[in-house]
């Protein structure tokens, strides 16, 4: 049947989908636009059962913080390669996917939010189709504080969000510096209290093992094994890290002599 190119181009605005794929969906569907789209959602979902065991290790992460500043979201939009990572249609998507994901505060409930007439699940599923590509979310982080700033890397690999405890005058800069931080010494949690007892324990027996190659009396380890798990706490948690800018400075200090207020959290997502 004669299927026009305005008919075409109307799909194509719709759904993403490539222009012979809109007119091919067309033509199967007799020129019945409802059922052209649904035609082109099963492509994407064929494309993504095939596609289910791919590693989608690319794509980009965005954090997204909401017009009062007291809430923020990290959302990984995950691809299989580079190439689609960077093209300004996928990019788009990931922004528009980011901003919904300020209204919701577990990936479940996003998932089955209304995208355009569409959950957000079936979108990824039709994008899929489009792209020929496993689309997904990779990772999806909320943050509630008094005050919440964010990064975004340069590239999109790597995004953070940090609380402070009080909306301050230089707040924003100040939770910035910090997110950059969190972004570039990918702390595992905020402070002590955050990190879990497990690793707590493991680090202590790697600590005790070497001292005990070291010759160590076993008398001496429990202590000379607690100031090594104090090092530990030094690099790997948020507040306790040297401060990037100025090495003289914990995180905290930094924090506390700018702006007078405390880290309440972060978040950080990056692909790898």
């Amino acid at each position: 049947m004669n299927i026009t190119a305005s008919e075409v181009n109307k799909l194509r605005q719709t759904t993403g989908a490539g222009m012979m794929d809109c007119k091919k969906a067309l033509v199967e569907a007799e020129g019945d636009f409802e059922k052209a789209i649904e035609i082109l959602r099963k492509k994407g979902q064929k494309v993504a059962a095939n596609r289910a065991d791919r590693d989608s290790s690319e794509g980009a992460v965005l954090a997204k913080v909401n017009k009062t500043q007291t809430a923020g979201v990290i959302v990984s939009l995950n691809c299989e390669t580079d190439f689609v990572a960077k093209n300004d249609s996928y990019l788009a998507l990931a922004e528009a996917l980011s901003d919904l994901a300020l209204s919701y505060t577990t990936l479940e409930s996003f998932l089955a939010a209304d995208f355009k007439g569409m959950t957000v699940a079936e979108k990824l599923t039709e994008q899929t189709g489009v792209i020929g590509e496993k689309i997904e979310i990779g990772g999806f982080e909320t943050l509630h504080a008094p005050f919440v700033g964010s990064y975004i890397h340069a590239g999109n690999k790597i995004a953070t969000l940090v609380g402070l405890s009080q909306n301050v005058v230089n707040a924003a800069e100040v939770a910035k510096n910090v997110a950059m931080q969190a972004a570039a010494m990918n702390p595992i949690a905020l402070n002590e209290e955050g990190v879990d007892q497990t690793i707590i324990e493991k680090e202590i027996e790697i600590a005790k093992d070497q001292l005990r190659q070291e010759g160590k009396p076993e008398a001496m380890l429990d202590n000379i094994a607690k100031g090594k798990l104090n090092r530990f706490f030094k690099d790997n948690t948020l507040v306790n890290q040297d401060y990037i800018k100025d090495s003289k400075l914990s995180v905290a200090q930094y924090v506390k002599s700018e702006a007078g207020v405390e880290v309440t959290g972060f978040k950080r997502i990056a692909l790898v």
